[in-house]
């Protein structure tokens, strides 16, 4: 069975996600980050980053990472694509040209988007009020308005990425995108990317997650 390391409020939710998609089952570790504990070394400090047990799984310190039967992986998006590819059906890919486009997109996420989308996550909604930047958010809106115009145009055709379906570039995309939703001007200037990344929330896999993912201490 699937084993995914990580707690739901970290990157492990797009593994999680991907997994109720393909109705695959999994056990779930919760391996909480150690920068969110007082002393993570600790004798009663939950399973965390830094614990011996963990860096053993994953010697990076990171999360998430899943073990496959005995076939570990680290990295979030890279872990989606294997997955997809081992047993997603229509949401991996069909072909080579497929694969590269769900690869590229994938990858123009955390270069293109993801340190933007990060820094409107914190410095709009998850930092305490006395610690938000507003000009680092605002420098990651205008950032971020080139590749929305981008994100928008691939959209213009099918509402999708990759064959017009929902596949793993989707999943993988909406996850880094759903950072910036404290910034609605941006998704008001790309209308097709909002109504994407609705349609994305929208799917009962994603909603599965983010039921149990609210029910984590914050």
């Amino acid at each position: 069975m699937l084993t995914i390391y990580g707690v739901y409020r970290s990157r492990a939710s797009r593994n999680i996600w991907l997994a109720h998609e393909m109705g695959l089952p999994f056990r779930h570790v919760p391996v909480i980050q150690h920068y969110r504990l007082a002393d993570p070394a600790a004798a009663d400090a939950p399973l965390n980053t830094r614990s011996p047990e963990f860096l053993k799984v994953n010697p990076n310190g990171r999360i998430p990472s899943v073990d496959d039967g005995g076939y570990v992986l680290h990295e979030s998006l890279a872990i989606n694509l294997y997955l997809a590819k081992a047993y997603g059906g229509t949401l991996g890919p069909a072909d080579a040209k497929e694969d590269g486009l769900m690869t590229m997109w994938s990858i123009w996420a955390t270069t293109e988007a993801e340190p933007h989308t990060i820094e409107i996550l914190y410095h709009r909604l998850s930092y305490p009020p006395a610690e938000r930047d507003a000009a680092k958010a605002d420098a990651a809106v205008a950032a971020l308005r080139g590749p929305f115009a981008v994100l928008d145009a691939a959209l213009a055709g099918t509402g999708f990425l990759v064959g017009g379906r929902f596949t793993v570039a989707d999943l993988n995309l909406a996850e880094v995108i759903r950072y910036a939703t404290p910034a609605p001007e941006l998704f008001e200037a790309a209308p097709r990317v909002k109504a994407w990344l609705a349609a994305c929330h929208a799917r009962p896999a994603f909603q599965q997650m983010m039921a149990t993912r609210d029910q984590e201490p914050a």
